[in-house]
């Protein structure tokens, strides 16, 4: 069994350049065969077989080469027309091809037209799409009820709507590849109104608004440059970019099976919007995850595109966006219209990078299918027959296809899901928000300087109280400096009670007891303390005096209060100035006023045995 081995072509002004992996040969079994565009190499147990797009000639100006510890034969042979360019060297594929296989011709004709196609040995070439500009003004027909049994027959999908039957016999993996249940017994029309349907189920406006509004990833995104955008222009071929192919899609390639396809205007004109369709998906796949694919790069591909997902065939331009915009408002991760924009311009710029580009997109699509279980069936049913397809089409309709694309406009209402009503509401929404915070924000302001003025009078009282404290504490210490001096004259160097409370200085609001009256009470006192030992008398004239300083004693803030509580103080010590200097000189104990606990507080300054009635009774609080 023959090996075809891995190979490469490149070119130069007078020569092109063939590099054959050849290991393990011997250096004397090689064998070369160059006739025209026919080229042949062998060296057992390898075979390679070319047809190539350009006239080569064996003349004694060819060389080659082979490198033993790689493998590598390298061969240089001379172009027949000097400075000629060879185009699709890159395509692999179609280079494998026996010759004489590049033509469309079907191989079962209809004998029963006649000979008048072929009179004079010319022959109608309609299959022949190389030839052929593409008519983008597709003819409409009024649409024509057909019978069940031209219905079933019409149930095809796949590349150019060529294969039918194959979910049938996948039932398991159905519902992991494309979303409709039953694609052999629906029509088109059909699929198309389920997706509509679908699509509008799964729109979430709540999600579609949280990546308007809160978008820093989305920017993040549009930023980013995919591999396409940095391509060279090819110094070879003029308007294409130098595309260079890995060892891997080198070998994809290479197992590709060579084939013709038979596709009439309409097939031709689907499988070119078909072929957009899966570019965008691709391309906004490609940007979604910054050129690195993910295990949901199967799914995101698979289910941005209609193609793909609901078989789905197109008739125009406006339908492919509109379906592409539609299905990336509903199912990604990332949900925003600038993303659309973004994979239109990506996908124009792919078309107009040549043919090559387009391959190497669909070579990577082809891995990402390879390398998912449901998947590959896509691949079998699209991607596999495309990479085939795009190596034989012609440059120039690449790039006519890519200038339609560029053309083409898509603006939000014309994917009917309200997004522009729906964004409009959600901004007057917004700014009433931002109206409410602004006063709730001015109120916070005013109810915190209020605070603040507040607080500021409560530190200016705790600032006054605590004067006042201050100088209470210092006329507690003048009183006490007082009475220690009374007891000295009393006799007995007087000893201050430790549970004497301190005493409150007055202040200018509120005055507790005058000093007037603290003098009198003392000298009134004094003279019953001196009156001759009577412990019943003493005792009711004391309880008597008690009494009255009580009452009288009175903290009032009017002058007429005060007034009255001066005459009864100063009666009250007329009445009693014989028994006070009795007690004063018999008891010898001392009556102090005290405005926080008690009006009577007791200095005793010597005890004495006779007196101890009287003590217990005045030692109260």
């Amino acid at each position: 069994m023959m090996i075809t081995p891995a190979f490469d072509l490149s070119q130069d002004p007078e020569y092109l350049i063939l590099s054959i992996r050849v290991p393990y040969t011997r250096t004397s079994e090689f064998d070369l065969y160059i006739d025209g565009t026919d080229f042949k190499f062998y060296a057992k147990p390898y075979f390679l077989r070319l047809n190539l797009p350009g006239r080569i000639v064996e003349d004694g100006r060819e060389k080659a080469k082979f490198d033993i510890d790689k493998g590598l034969f390298t061969l240089r042979v001379p172009k027949e027309t000097a400075g000629e360019h060879f185009e699709g060297l890159q395509m692999l594929t179609s280079l494998l091809a026996p010759k004489g296989s590049r033509s469309a011709k079907p191989l079962v004709e209809d004998l029963s037209s006649g000979c008048s196609g072929s009179v004079g040995g010319e022959e109608e070439d309609d299959g022949d799409d190389d030839e052929e500009e593409i008519d983008w003004q597709v003819e409409q027909e009024v649409y024509k009820e057909n019978t069940e049994e031209e219905l079933r027959a019409l149930q095809k999908y796949g590349f150019g709507n060529q294969r039918s039957g194959v979910f049938a016999r996948l039932q398991e993996e159905l519902s992991d590849v494309i979303d409709i249940m039953n694609p052999e017994g629906t029509t088109a029309a059909e699929r198309r109104q389920a997706r509509l349907e679908a699509e509008a189920s799964a729109f979430s406006p709540d999600h579609y608004l949280a990546d308007l509004f809160e978008d820093d990833e989305i920017q993040r995104l549009l930023k980013f440059r995919p591999w396409w955008a940095k391509l060279t222009p090819s110094l070879e071929q003029e308007g294409e970019a130098a595309v260079s192919f890995t060892d891997d899609e080198k070998e994809q390639l290479r197992k590709f099976t060579n084939r013709s396809y038979l596709l009439d205007k309409t097939s031709r004109h689907q499988a070119w919007l078909s072929l957009v369709d899966i570019l965008l998906a691709y391309s906004y796949e490609t940007r979604s995850t910054e050129g690195e694919h993910n295990v949901e790069s199967p799914w995101t591909i698979r289910k941005l595109s209609g193609t793909l997902c609901w078989l789905e065939t197109y008739c125009s331009m406006p339908e492919v966006l509109v379906s592409f915009g539609r299905r990336v408002s509903c199912y990604p991760l990332y949900r925003h219209f600038a993303l659309v924009s973004a994979a239109v311009c990506d996908t124009t710029k792919i078309l107009q990078s040549g043919k090559a580009c387009v391959l190497k997109c669909l070579l990577d699509i082809h891995k990402v299918f390879r390398e998912n279980e449901p998947a590959y069936i896509l691949n079998d049913l699209y991607i596999t027959d495309y990479c085939i397809w795009i190596q034989r089409v012609k440059s120039k309709k690449v790039a006519a296809f890519a200038a339609v694309l560029q053309k083409a406009s898509l603006q939000k209402k014309d994917l009917e899901l309200e997004l522009e009503e729906l964004e409009e509401a959600a901004t007057m929404v917004v700014e009433e928000e931002g109206e409410e915070e602004a006063k709730e924000q001015g109120a916070f302001k005013s109810t915190s300087l209020s605070h603040r003025d507040s607080s500021d009078e409560s530190s200016d009282s705790s600032s006054s109280s605590s004067g006042s404290s201050d100088e209470s504490e210092e006329f507690e210490a003048q009183g006490q400096a007082c009475t220690g001096g009374g007891g000295g004259g009393g006799g007995g160097g007087g000893e201050i009670r430790k549970d004497i409370p301190p005493q409150l200085h007055p202040t200018s609001a509120v005055s507790p007891i005058p000093q007037e009256q603290t003098s009198m009470l003392i000298s009134a006192v004094s003279k019953v303390e001196a009156l001759p030992s009577a412990p019943q008398g003493t005792r009711q004239l004391i309880q008597e005096l008690g009494e009255r300083v009580a009452e009288e004693l009175q903290i009032c803030q009017d002058s007429s209060c005060k007034d009255e509580r001066n005459g009864s103080q100063l009666s009250g010590a007329g009445v009693g100035k014989s028994e006070a200097t009795s007690a004063r000189s018999s008891s010898g104990t001392l009556l102090e006023p005290s405005p926080q606990r008690n009006p009577l507080l007791i200095v005793q300054t010597q005890e004495r045995p006779d007196d101890s009635d009287l003590k217990r009774f005045m030692s109260w609080k």
